[in-house]
């Protein structure tokens, strides 16, 4: 893989409730990822973003929800979260503080 594409597959972190006790309890960090990213892509790109090693992903696709324009039936866009779990030792820290 070149090292182009995998700066391209991350798009964010996914920063929520739920995620934070993820982390805390699971070493897991969560991300909006591009939609034809594969598994093997994800561990890639952190580890080369972060420095971090990384122990498995887990993916998830969002569908997109419907929605009503007056008459107009849409769709809003689907998207695809990873949750990638960091090997013991290992962490991201999105923050910026140091402690």
């Amino acid at each position: 893989m070149n090292q182009a594409r995998l700066m391209k597959i991350l798009l964010a972190p996914h920063i929520t409730e739920k995620t934070s006790v993820s982390d805390d309890e699971r070493r897991q960090v969560a991300f909006r990822v591009a939609n034809d990213a594969t598994k093997p892509e994800i561990k890639r790109a952190v580890e080369l973003m972060f420095g971090v090693e990384v122990e498995s992903v887990q993916v998830a696709n969002l569908k997109g929800k419907v929605k009503r324009f007056g008459q107009t039936v849409g769709r809003r866009s689907g998207s695809r979260k990873a949750y990638v779990r960091l090997k013991p030792g290992h962490d991201i820290d999105f923050t910026g503080t140091t402690e």
